[in-house]
């Protein structure tokens, strides 16, 4: 019987270790189905996937996102009362799934693959606030948590809404995103201020206050100057920037210049 070659058919694209597992990020070079329309412009994205190598670790996912695993992993829920009703909670507020499995033992996790990226990161002994829906995964020494806005006007006029997602600890974490690493604007601040025109910061770390302002002093200036409000941010730390690569390659799908894969 034929059985293909893992390291043929898959490329790994990051991985990191900690204690008692491992994470990898792979892209599938082959696969049977996939393919590519294009017409003057070629798109091509290829699947990619979070694999998981546990010894004696355990894993803290996002609800749904298991493909397969095998060897002698358990999987487990907090079923509890308490920590159902915190699970609502947080999944009404951040836009996170309200019940988070773990994986413990020894064996390979695979979760869902996608043509998204998967960004792995390591914390220390910080907080991560990220933006509401891009958590993966994570070690079981990191937190999930809901981070609140500090004022009302922040909240709504910033488009991040009321409560974003906060990981706390240290440890490995992988978030979801839509551009690779290489696309994504890592802006380091030493008691500095940063101002975003639109909805484009992934997350920040450090000690870093957020706010919505004016553009200018007075709202008149702001309405005439067409920038209107600017997501401010102050401190020390960093803030990661997703650019409008992605904006604008949805506008080439949208218009028929650039056609993605399909399997």
């Amino acid at each position: 019987m034929f059985k293909p070659d893992m390291h043929q058919i898959v490329k790994v694209l990051d991985s990191s270790e900690g204690k008692g597992l491992k994470i990898e990020v792979i892209e599938y070079q082959t696969l049977p189905g996939l393919y590519t329309e294009h017409t003057d412009h070629q798109y091509i994205e290829k699947l990619r996937q979070v694999r998981v190598l546990l010894k004696n670790g355990e894993l803290i996912t996002e609800s749904g996102a298991l493909q397969f695993m095998k060897g002698n992993v358990t999987m487990k829920v907090d079923s509890s009362l308490k920590s159902v009703a915190r699970g609502i909670l947080s999944s009404k507020l951040t836009g996170e799934t309200s019940v988070k499995p773990r994986y413990t033992g020894n064996g390979e996790v695979y979760l869902e693959p996608s043509f998204d990226h998967f960004l792995i990161f390591e914390m220390d002994n910080e907080e991560i606030v990220a933006d509401k829906g891009v958590f993966y995964c994570c070690e079981s020494s990191i937190a999930v948590g809901v981070a609140a806005q500090r004022n009302i006007s922040s909240a709504l006029a910033g488009g991040e809404g009321l409560f974003q997602t906060r990981l706390t600890g240290s440890g490995m974490c992988v978030i979801q995103c839509n551009v690779p690493i290489e696309h994504i604007l890592i802006y380091q601040l030493d008691n500095e201020t940063l101002q975003v025109d639109g909805n484009y910061a992934l997350l920040r770390r450090g000690k870093i206050n957020f706010t919505v302002e004016k553009s200018t002093k007075s709202w008149i200036g702001t309405a005439r100057s067409g920038e209107g409000l600017l997501q401010t941010f102050r401190g020390t730390g960093e803030v990661w920037i997703i650019p409008t690569l992605k904006n604008i390659q949805e506008a080439m799908l949208l218009k028929g210049l650039l056609k993605k894969n399909s399997y």
